[in-house]
């Protein structure tokens, strides 16, 4: 059915959809109108001083906040382990340790013999030991008396017993030093009767140590002009040059200390005559 004509409406009624809007639009007016009345009624309410006003500054747009990744979360944990990594720790001085005393060296309890010689090369026998050619150290030797032989050639053999003590010690051999020391026991002949004494040598000469003090004499090896030995008759004859000349013999059953006695010394008084 067909709405009715509005013709039947009265000429100045409103609509209502009409009439709704008019309402909102008037109390809106009403409250922008009221709102701008408290904002000029309220310094006169308060008792305030009316000022001119100043224009209006448009304000400036606030600046934009920096943009803040949202931090990802972790455990506090992990964060401070990380943190004292990449930290560098500092380096702790570290003191070296002191060196350790050297032990001391135990107190030596044998000898030690530095053996050398006027000759290179000298054989060296210690105790009819072979040690070696001169120079040579003769180590760990015993304390003690010991027996000491050198050879060399051309020369006449080095023989001497010596003392040995705890620690080193040197021994010097001299081939070519003119060396004696031979004495023998005898009877000193005389033309009626006879004394006894001891024959000497050294390489200074041949003396002669009896209590018969009439009787001792020292020659040097340059002063004798006769030195033998008749080994048969147990006889050994020394005559100095231009003077007196000494018969001895021995008591011994055979005449070999008087030959052994003259043998070694008349070597040396060669050597002697020869310079």
């Amino acid at each position: 059915m067909a709405p009715m004509s509005s013709e039947l409406d009265p000429p100045n009624t409103p609509r209502p959809g009409r009439s709704r809007l008019a309402l909102v639009a008037g109390a809106i007016a009403i409250l922008v109108v009221a709102a701008l009345a408290g904002v000029w009624l309220a310094p006169l309410i308060r008792g305030d001083k009316p000022t001119a006003s100043a224009p209006t500054a448009t304000p400036a747009a606030p600046a934009p906040a920096p943009k803040v990744d949202a931090p990802v979360a972790e455990e506090p944990a992990t964060v401070i382990e990380a943190s004292r990594e990449a930290r560098p720790r500092p380096r702790k001085k570290v003191e070296a340790p002191a060196p350790a005393a050297a032990p001391e060296p135990a107190a030596p309890t044998t000898g030690e013999l530095r053996i050398e010689s006027d000759v290179p090369g000298a054989m060296v026998f210690i105790d009819r030991k072979f040690i070696g050619n001169t120079p040579v150290t003769a180590k760990d030797v015993a304390p003690g008396r010991h027996q000491l032989n050198l050879t060399a050639e051309g020369f006449d053999g080095y023989s001497e017993s010596i003392d040995v003590a705890v620690g080193p010690a040197d021994v010097m051999v001299k081939f070519k030093e003119i060396r004696l020391s031979e004495s023998v026991d005898v009877v000193h002949k005389h033309g009626i009767g006879s004394c006894e004494g001891r024959l000497r040598a050294d390489p200074q000469g041949i003396r002669y140590e009896t209590s018969n003090k009439g009787d001792a004499f020292a020659v040097a090896f340059t002063e004798i002009e006769t030195f033998e030995v008749d080994y048969l008759n147990k006889n050994l004859k020394l005559k100095k040059r231009g003077g007196r000349q000494f018969n001895f013999t021995t008591k011994a059953p055979s005449a070999d200390p008087l030959f052994v006695f003259h043998r070694n010394v008349d070597k040396v008084r060669k050597q002697v005559a020869g310079k």
